[in-house]
């Protein structure tokens, strides 16, 4: 019964996140500072990881394709379908969960246990609007193009790893890549992202806004956080691609 009642404030929280801001020109500042925080100070880390799995993956199907009935191209097509499928979308959304989501939870856990969200309601501002509002915003706008870097950077990293290993050509590789590409797995990539961006600046939120307590308590929320996003993208990722791809 725990359960359906956070479920249930969680959906009542969004009705009062998706209200039209007072000032669009403080949310529109407010924006473009969210999109640096949560989207441009996590480009890095993901950027690296991406490289290093794409590189990884090509390795790995490298070194269990090894019979000579099997042609090398799958290497190329085996890393392209891994990125583009799963662990660009999939993997980078667990990543920014973990980073983004305690970042989320306890920025506006503080600001409850400090009392600086009572205040901004005493002023008659909606808080939830004002605080989470251009979160899922700058998440929803920025993350689908963080995905598509760290595609392409797996399939760079792939290739990089045959011509530093010498286990497949790059002509091979290239081949495989090139092989029976299908557009619409880019575009059910991107659908996966935005669900996931979704649930990565929401769910951080209603746990940081809902906290009660101290500084001990926050940390607790911020923990909680990053595991019911994980569970919730772990989920969802599931059921998007049985709907998607069944």
């Amino acid at each position: 019964m725990n359960y359906l009642e956070h479920i249930g404030k969680y959906f009542m929280m969004l009705g009062q996140v998706f209200k039209r801001p007072q000032k669009w020109k403080v949310f529109r500042e407010t924006l473009f500072r969210e999109i640096d925080d949560l989207g441009l100070k996590s480009l890095g880390i993901i950027m690296f990881i991406s490289f290093f799995i794409g590189g990884v993956v090509a390795i790995q199907t490298a070194l269990n394709v090894d019979s000579p009935f099997i042609p090398k191209y799958l290497i190329g097509f085996a890393t392209k379908r891994s990125m583009i499928l799963e662990f660009g979308p999939t993997f980078s959304s667990i990543i920014l969960a973990g980073k983004v989501g305690s970042y989320i939870a306890s920025s506006i856990g503080t600001m409850r246990v400090t009392e600086q969200i009572d205040a901004l309601e005493v002023m008659g501002i909606n808080s939830l609007s004002y605080l989470v509002l251009p979160k899922a915003i700058a998440t929803l706008l920025f993350y689908p193009f963080i995905v598509l870097i760290a595609m392409t950077l797996g399939i760079i990293g792939g290739a990089m790893a045959g011509y530093l290993t010498g286990l497949f050509y790059s002509v091979d590789y290239i081949n495989g890549i090139q092989l029976d590409f299908d557009p619409y797995f880019i575009k059910y990539a991107l659908i996966k992202t935005v669900v996931f961006a979704f649930v990565i600046a929401t769910v951080p939120a209603y746990h940081g806004y809902y906290v009660k307590g101290g500084s001990l308590e926050v940390g607790r929320a911020s923990t909680q956080a990053v595991v019911w996003t994980s569970v919730a993208i772990i989920l969802l990722n599931y059921f998007l691609t049985q709907m998607l791809l069944g």
